[in-house]
C-alpha cells in the first residue's frame, strides 16, 4: 500500500471538508437555519475523523509522532483546534462557535498545504522524549487559544451588533466566560511547553534557556496570557477589552509559529 498517497488524499480531503464546514457556517450566521449549522458541524467531525487518519498514516510512515518539522506542526495545529472545538461543542451544545473557528483550522490547514510534506530523519537534538511532552502540550495550547480567540471574536461580533435587531448567536456573558475557561487551559499547556522545553534544552545544549527568537516569543506570548489572566482573575476585567486582548494574544501565537519562522530563523526554526 502507497502510505504517501493515501497520507497526501486524506490530507487533501480533510482540508475541503474544513473549507464546507467553514463556508457553510458562514451561511448559517447569515441565514440562522438550525439544519444548516447542524450539517456544519457534522462536515467539521467528519472532516476530523479524516485529518485523523492521515496524521496515523504520517505516524505509520514516519516511525515517529508528527510533530518534528514546519508541516507537520501546522497540520497538528490545525487538528488541535478542530479538537477543541468538537468538544466545545459536544458539551455546549454551541453551533454557532464552528462559524468563528473552524475558518481558523482551515487557514492553517491551508497554510499547511503550502509546505513540503518530505520526512526527514529527525536531528540528533530531536531524538528525545521531551519533544512528544514539549510540542504536543504546544498543539494543544495554540489549538485553545485559538478557539478561545475564535469566542473573542464572537463576542465582538455580538458587541457590535446587539443594536441592529440580528441575532445574537450566543449569549454574550457565556461567550465571554468560555473564552476565559478555553483560554486559561491553552495557558496552563503553553507553561507546559516553556518548562519542558527548557528542561529538553537544558538535557540537549547545556543551558535552560538562550533566548533564540522562538524563546523569546513564547515567553512573550506567555507574558501577554499571564496579564489576560492576572487581570481576568484578580481585577474581573471582562467585556470588550479582554476579548481584544484574547484577539491580540493569538496574533502573537501566529507570529511565534509563522513569523519567526520566516523572519527571526533560529534553533527552532522548522522547515
Amino acid at each position: 500500500m502507497d502510505l504517501v498517497y493515501y497520507e497526501d488524499l486524506t490530507f487533501t480531503i480533510a482540508l475541503l471538508i474544513y473549507m464546507l464546514s467553514s463556508i457553510v457556517f458562514f451561511i448559517y450566521l447569515i441565514g440562522k437555519k438550525e439544519k444548516v449549522g447542524k450539517f456544519g458541524t457534522y462536515a467539521s467531525m467528519a472532516g476530523f475523523v479524516i485529518h485523523t487518519l492521515s496524521m496515523i498514516l504520517r505516524i505509520i510512515e514516519s516511525g515517529r509522532l508528527p510533530l518534528s518539522n514546519q508541516f507537520e506542526f501546522a497540520s497538528s495545529f490545525a487538528w488541535g483546534i478542530v479538537l477543541c472545538y468538537i468538544l466545545i461543542q459536544l458539551y455546549y451544545k454551541f453551533t454557532s462557535v464552528g462559524g468563528f473557528v473552524m475558518p481558523i483550522a482551515f487557514l492553517m490547514m491551508g497554510y499547511a498545504s503550502t509546505l513540503s510534506k518530505e520526512i526527514r530523519p529527525l536531528m540528533p537534538a530531536l531524538q528525545s522524549n521531551w519533544l512528544t511532552i514539549h510540542v504536543a502540550s504546544a498543539v494543544i495550547s495554540y489549538g485553545s487559544f485559538a478557539v478561545g480567540c475564535g469566542l473573542a471574536i464572537m463576542y465582538l461580533y455580538n458587541s457590535k451588533n446587539k443594536d441592529k435587531d440580528k441575532k445574537v448567536f450566543l449569549d454574550n456573558e457565556v461567550c465571554d466566560y468560555l473564552s476565559y475557561r478555553v483560554i486559561a487551559f491553552g495557558y496552563l499547556m503553553l507553561t507546559i511547553v516553556i518548562v519542558s522545553g527548557a528542561i529538553w534544552a537544558k538535557a540537549a545544549w547545556s543551558r535552560y534557556w538562550a533566548w533564540d527568537p522562538k524563546e523569546t516569543w513564547s515567553l512573550i506570548t506567555w507574558l501577554i496570557y499571564s496579564v489576560y489572566i492576572h487581570l481576568r482573575f484578580n481585577r474581573g476585567w471582562k467585556g470588550r477589552p479582554a476579548a481584544l486582548f484574547a484577539v491580540i494574544g493569538f496574533i502573537c501565537v501566529i507570529f511565534t509559529f509563522i513569523g519567526v519562522n520566516i523572519l527571526l530563523p533560529g534553533l527552532h526554526s522548522y522547515t
